[in-house]
């Protein structure tokens, strides 16, 4: 039980954060903080209500829904960062309540997608009953995504972290990495779909003391979001 808990964890710790096709101009500066991760918790906050008040102006329905529901998974993101575990965990409950409630009436791959990513945050920042209990429908949502959306890189990604991330011996890198590379081919993916792909490519290099093939593929996500603190640690382990 203790091994099946320790893969849930380190895969929904490491799946990609928000997918949306087309992102719209007002919520990229609140994915950007949240990514480049210059910024605190309580500095990230007026940027995520700022998006939050041009959703509300610009939205109605099951698109201001899926807009809160990014929103929410943002700022839970960043809370996380910071280790405010209890503080984000509302947030990513409420990711879910609005994903929920396009699904009940409008399914798509946006909505399962959303369901995923803040459901298996709700994994790592709540209790380990919960992550028990829910963990294994991180992927089933993905693969519900896929069923409205081949193409949707966020779901692929969350179906191949497994191989990448979960601890010895439920990983296979090898497959991790020729999934993640099939992502770039056939995803159709937005700036942080591709920097999650590269860095996880990077993990599987660097887990298996492959610096030279690593090196490339960090190099690559930096160049994307050049200040995130888990493309700067994978850069630092490879030269020790």
């Amino acid at each position: 039980m203790r091994l099946v808990l320790s893969f849930l964890l380190l895969v929904t710790i490491f799946i990609p954060d928000i997918s949306a096709e087309n992102l719209p101009s007002w919520l990229i500066p609140l994915r950007e903080v949240v990514y480049e991760q210059q910024l605190n918790a309580d500095e990230v906050r007026p940027v995520y209500q700022t998006a939050k008040i041009s959703a509300l102006e610009q939205l109605t329905g099951n698109e201001l829904f899926l807009a809160f529901s990014r929103c929410e998974y943002l700022m839970g993101r960043a809370l996380q960062f910071d280790g405010r575990f209890s503080e984000a965990a509302p947030h990513y409950a409420e990711g879910i309540n609005y994903a929920e409630r396009v699904i009940e009436t409008a399914p798509n791959a946006e909505a399962w997608v959303l369901m995923a990513e803040n459901l298996s945050q709700s994994c790592v920042v709540r209790s380990t009953s919960f992550a028990i209990a829910n963990g294994l429908n991180v992927e089933k949502y993905a693969k519900n995504a896929l069923g409205y959306n081949s193409r949707n890189a966020a779901a692929q990604h969350i179906i191949a972290a497994r191989w990448v991330y979960a601890p010895s011996p439920l990983h296979n890198y090898r497959r991790g990495i020729e999934m993640m590379e099939a992502i770039l081919k056939n995803g159709d993916m937005e700036k942080d779909d591709r920097f999650n792909v590269y860095v996880a490519i990077a993990y599987a290099y660097v887990q298996q003391r492959k610096t030279a093939e690593a090196g490339p593929w960090i190099e690559r996500a930096l160049e994307i979001y050049p200040t995130n603190k888990f493309a700067k640690e994978l850069l630092t382990t490879r030269r020790r």
